[in-house]
């Protein structure tokens, strides 16, 4: 079985592979200060969910992540409580697509996944919209080609800078409001967050179609579900594509 791991800068999913098919996946809070024993303690309690453990139930272990501090954790853990090292998204990696940026290397590791894992449902030319920490846009060419994207502050950023510098605004429940046209400070924030960024995602991707033609368009991320249904141009959801991503990846380097 393989353990896919995906380390942003606000979350940690964890997705458990028997095969092709995720047996269980769970969502922690991505904290730099966890050691790979601490990280080993709660995967082992997740994996006991199911009845597994550490023993000869896993068999490989892929990270993406953007934070250094835990893919050092990450891979310290996999060596000393797996037995083998981790397969750690980086320059190096075969990934099976092409990479037409300035510099490949500066691509985020979920940003590659989350294209590998879109190409392989569609096999055609793909748009993948990440609603995470930042929201990021990625164009995929019909022969599979990574061809770059967009990133733009993602809610929770904005959010946050929004109610540091306006004294008067507080933190709301983000769902969809009443009204378009708010009647109180929560409804227009939540207006301003559920159409601002759906209407900005929509004017994204039909700048993207503007440039590489049609294309097919899947959401995910743990904000797809609040914000995509309001979007015109996002109608597919996949909530673990990086995951999906990060097992297909692995596979190919084997």
């Amino acid at each position: 079985m393989l353990l896919a791991i995906d380390a942003g800068n606000t979350h940690t999913v964890v997705g458990l592979f028997d095969g092709h098919q995720l047996a269980d996946h769970w969502r922690i809070a991505t904290n730099s200060d966890r050691t790979s024993d601490e990280l080993a303690l709660m995967i082992q309690q997740f994996l006991g969910f199911h009845g597994f453990s550490f023993g000869d139930a896993i068999t490989g272990v892929a990270v993406s992540s953007g934070v250094p501090m835990v893919t050092a954790a990450l891979r310290e853990m996999t060596d000393r409580y797996f037995g083998f090292p981790a397969l750690v998204l980086e320059p190096g990696v075969r990934t099976g697509m092409p990479i037409l940026y300035d510099n490949p290397k500066e691509v985020g590791a979920d940003r590659i996944a989350n294209a590998v894992g879109a190409y392989d449902l569609v096999g055609d030319a793909v748009i993948v919209v990440d609603f995470g920490t930042a929201t990021t846009v990625e164009a995929i060419s019909k022969k599979g080609e990574y061809l770059g994207g967009a990133i733009v502050p993602g809610i929770e950023i904005s959010l946050d800078a929004l109610f540091g510098r306006a004294a008067g605004l507080r933190r709301v429940e983000l769902i969809e409001p009443h009204n378009v046209i708010g009647k109180s400070t929560v409804e227009s924030i939540q207006s301003g967050v559920i159409y601002g960024f759906s209407g900005q995602v929509d004017a994204l991707v039909d700048r993207f179609r503007a440039e590489i033609g049609d294309a097919a368009v899947i959401g995910t991320g743990g904000l797809a579900e609040l914000i995509g249904p309001h979007t015109h141009n996002v109608r597919r959801f996949e909530p673990w594509l990086t995951l999906l991503g990060l097992r297909l990846i692995f596979e190919r380097n084997q």
